[in-house]
């Protein structure tokens, strides 16, 4: 009797799951999503916004951690910060003032650079339109069946995005650049990202479905500025996507946090400014849709009916000592950095410095006391 329990309820458990492995399989085999791409831009020059630059390269070093290669991103940088003269640490880009990430890295490939970054060439991105004679790496080769992220970052307004402080793009241009991509069946969903001023007015006019977007500040606010470095003048990144990175760098490829996480980094605790969002064009619940159907990579599957026989024994290939060294030297896998430690210590201690102000206030009680006890005759004792 026991037994016969046993095998019943084995036999449950047993179907119970098949149930959830047939589930599960229906749901990733009727999905359109198949592929990933990434399109990244910072639209600001020179060296006071070497922030946007860093944000930007932080974004792109996560999407490739999380597994979309570069031939699915499509990075515009419109200023080179790395080989900038004012740059005391050449080729190295950082997002912590403590300086031990360097963003820029050695295998980053920046596809439009310096006056490339343009509004004409932004939207030709986008929607295709480019000349015969433009290379691979410089399309967005999507289809209905991929999944976008786009990330912008730069000086803002209501209602606009500045590219170089020569030119903008409006809301209403973007708008109709996303709608053009929908009616090409240029992608299957598509995530907006905007680290700006009054970010949220550029996502106001989308019409467009299967879109999500979020922004950094509402209308009305402005977009602040993180981790000041003394020591080159600067800020070296934006507090939006500062958190955000914090945040992406807990995610890896089997990670089950969905968008609904997404928005809630950084609060306005922590932005100052007030993040927001929008889902209404979004066909699916952001519950449901996870960080990784945007910031991962999606591999390829090809079904097949043929039969294929896996009980044939692996033959071993016979290595010669050098070969073997040569093998294992090929396939070594170099320690990487731990990058969660890293974006959480504290800064290095710099040599103390009185606070502004001091030495003034300082030489006013000298004279004070000085004043209170000689006079005015014995100033010039002092000069």
């Amino acid at each position: 009797m026991k037994i016969l329990t046993l095998f019943s309820l084995f036999a449950i458990y047993s179907s119970g799951n098949s149930i959830n492995i047939e589930e599960n399989a229906g749901q990733f085999f009727n999905s359109g999503h198949t592929n990933n791409w990434a399109v990244l831009v910072c639209t600001s020059r020179f060296w006071f916004n070497y922030r946007h630059v860093a944000n930007t390269l932080s974004v792109y070093r996560s999407v490739k951690r999380l597994g979309i290669p570069d031939s699915h991103i499509v990075l515009m940088l419109a200023d080179d910060m790395a080989c900038n003269h004012r740059n005391p640490k050449p080729a190295t880009v950082f997002s912590h003032k403590n300086m031990e990430l360097n963003v820029y890295g050695d295998d980053v490939e920046v596809d439009y650079r310096g006056y490339e970054v343009t509004v004409e060439n932004f939207l030709r991105v986008l929607t295709g339109r480019l000349p015969p004679s433009t290379p691979r790496s410089k399309r967005l080769l999507s289809d209905d069946r991929s999944n976008i992220l786009i990330y912008l970052t730069g000086h803002g307004g209501n209602g606009f995005l500045k590219f170089q402080d020569s030119e903008e793009i409006s809301n209403v241009e973007l708008a109709d650049a996303f709608e053009q991509m929908w009616q090409k069946r240029r992608y299957n969903e598509l995530l907006f990202i905007i680290d700006t001023c009054q970010g949220a007015s550029m996502y106001e006019r989308f019409y467009s479905p299967n879109l999500m977007a979020l922004a950094s500040s509402q209308v009305g606010e402005d977009s602040l500025s993180h981790q000041p470095d003394l020591a080159i003048g600067v800020h070296l990144m934006d507090r939006y996507t500062f958190y955000l990175l914090e945040f992406l760098e807990d995610i890896h490829p089997a990670s089950k946090s969905n968008m609904n996480d997404l928005f809630k980094v950084c609060p306005k605790s922590q932005c100052v400014s007030t993040p927001g969002h929008r889902t209404d064009l979004f066909l699916r619940d952001p519950g449901s849709a996870l960080i990784t159907d945007f910031f991962g990579s999606v591999r390829k599957i090809e079904i097949t009916m043929e039969t294929i026989n896996l009980t044939d024994p692996i033959q071993q290939v016979e290595l010669s000592p050098v070969n073997e060294e040569l093998q294992i030297e090929k396939y070594s896998y170099a320690d990487q950095l731990p990058v969660s430690e890293i974006i959480h210590q504290k800064p290095k201690q710099r040599d103390w410095h009185p606070p502004d102000g001091f030495i003034l206030g300082l030489w006013t009680l000298i004279l004070l006391v000085f004043f209170k006890t000689y006079g005015m005759k014995h100033l010039k004792h002092i000069f």
